[in-house]
């Protein structure tokens, strides 16, 4: 009675955030925005979460609006990758 299950692709968690911090080495530090509503006013909060992501070839700059995903824990900290940047930030020099 041995059964093949059939392999589905994984679903991979993704989030969209604003980097708040790119001052470490290939670690970025991402702020994820999202509207909760109250369970008993109705009125919608802002709530923020800060996720620490990788980023490998240190591309990431404040303020740009990166695309990170779900990975296999990579330190104490580090549970995400940068998947890909959405904007740049548009530096004023």
């Amino acid at each position: 009675m041995t059964e093949q299950h059939q392999d589905s692709p994984k679903i991979i968690r993704t989030f969209t955030g604003r980097v708040l911090s790119a001052k470490m080495d290939k670690t970025i530090t991402v702020l994820i925005e999202r509207k909760v509503k109250h369970p008993k006013y109705g009125k919608y909060i802002r709530r923020s979460t800060k996720l620490h992501a990788h980023d490998e070839s240190n591309q990431c700059r404040v303020n740009d609006w990166v695309m990170i995903e779900e990975c296999r824990p990579l330190s104490k900290t580090k549970t995400w990758r940068l998947h890909k940047i959405v904007s740049r930030s548009e530096e004023l020099e």
